[in-house]
């Protein structure tokens, strides 16, 4: 192992620990105050992050990326924009720390209150998508914790410019130094020594591929609240409403394919099969989309035959794997079965299979007659979001500033000793 690059890493450990502890006590008046200038920096420097982005996008295509690689790696205009709106809205939100959201007095006399707290030093290990460096920068800022960030090779050059724009936006308003750290080397081993952390980082959010997923949880030292594949399911119930059903479906898949809250599986009730699906799949291939089909959707449609493994991909391309279920229940059978337990969606018009959908599908994020792209903090209202935790403890679903805090006891007495 590299000496020095375990030095580097763990400097910045220590540096992110004491960036910490001044946090902590941050008013919310200059936290709001870097998020605005930040935003301000972005806006400003969009030609110089556009410089950088295209050398990450130079490099994409060498390495043969695909399309749908390539856009989510992008820097456009827009997203530039989103990003500064994103930091906008985040500081108009409430500051989640020294809420109190729970307090009782005890028979004995002790006031006791349950008031939220940042975590410490979040590490948060993603790739691909540069916008995640803003993001969480920004949520790990408003809610008073310090981070290290480590993104994907792919998008080295984006990610560091906007770091470094957030890093001098933040210092010029009175943020301790060292709040936001990111790691500039593209060699591998340096996640390896992050992940070796426990005594400086007190959580690590990964983003990325299941492989990159399974080597944090396989190395860690550290408790891993994960952002795991998004294997999202569209189900056209016997009572949807046609147009609505295609809709929904094409915008769940197309609006944005290379991204976790697409759709990646549309299932469809035996009983309007016949009618829904031909128009449907004419308009999916119609804008490219390639379509894999069961036995049954064959019979109805022209399409590649799916195979088992199809049910359990995340394509994050314009392929969708298409399936006939004979029942409500068949379907959720399938995306309880073959599921990431991210984010999946009925069409119906019937109010009592809404709701058994609801309550049976084991997953962060379900819909009734909607897409399922609004799985996004943003979307939700939230600002931006540090990630989709698929976990089941301390967070489950879009991941933004609350997700971000933990519970302190405070207890107030008058001399009381335990007897």
């Amino acid at each position: 192992m590299d000496s020095g690059l375990t030095q580097t890493i763990e400097v910045i450990g220590r540096q992110a620990r004491a960036a910490a502890d001044g946090l902590r006590g941050l008013s919310r008046s200059v936290k709001d105050a870097a998020l605005v200038a930040i935003a301000a920096r972005l806006r400003d420097q969009r030609v110089a992050l556009q410089a950088a982005n295209a050398r990450d996008l130079d490099a994409g295509r060498a390495k043969g990326l695909s399309s749908a690689m390539l856009d989510r790696l992008a820097l456009t205009d827009r997203r530039i924009d989103a990003m500064a709106e994103g930091l906008e809205v985040v500081a108009t939100l409430p500051d989640p720390v020294g809420d109190i959201t729970g307090q009782y007095v005890h028979p004995n006399g002790l006031r006791i209150a349950q008031i939220r707290q940042p975590i410490g030093v979040v590490g948060i290990i993603y790739e691909s998508r540069p916008n995640v460096t803003a993001d969480a920068a920004a949520l790990c800022l408003k809610s008073g914790n310090a981070c290290v960030l480590r993104g994907g090779s792919e998008a080295v050059h984006s990610n560091i410019a906007i770091a470094d724009i957030f890093i001098e936006g933040a210092r010029e308003a009175g943020v301790p130094d060292h709040a936001l750290q990111i790691i500039r080397t593209t060699d591998r081993a340096a996640v390896g020594e992050m992940l070796k952390l426990d005594a400086c980082i007190d959580v690590i959010i990964p983003r990325g591929g299941k492989g990159l997923i399974a080597r944090i949880y396989d190395e860690s030292r550290i408790p891993v609240i994960a952002h795991l594949d998004g294997i999202c399911h569209t189900y056209i119930h016997a009572d949807a409403d046609p147009a609505m059903a295609r809709s929904i479906a094409v915008n769940a898949k197309l609006q944005r394919p290379g991204v976790c809250n697409a759709m990646e599986t549309l299932l469809v009730d035996a009983a309007v099969a016949d009618t829904m699906l031909p128009p449907l799949a004419d308009e999916l291939r119609g804008a490219g989309c390639e379509l894999r089909g069961c036995p049954a959707t064959r019979k109805r449609i022209d399409c590649e035959e799916a195979t088992e493994e199809d049910w359990g991909t995340e394509y994050l391309d314009k392929i969708l794997a298409i399936r006939v279920v004979d029942s409500l229940e068949a379907a959720v059978a399938h995306i309880n079965t073959y599921g990431s337990h991210h984010s999946d969606a009925i069409v119906t018009e019937s109010y009592a299979a809404a709701e058994r959908f609801l309550d049976a599908v084991d997953s962060a994020t379900v819909y009734v007659n909607a897409s399922t792209r609004f799985t996004d903090g943003f979307e939700f209202g939230m600002g931006a979001e540090i990630g989709i935790s698929t976990n089941k403890l301390h967070w489950r679903g879009p991941m933004a500033l609350e997700g971000l805090t933990t519970m302190k006891y405070v207890v107030r007495g008058t001399g009381q000793i335990r007897g």
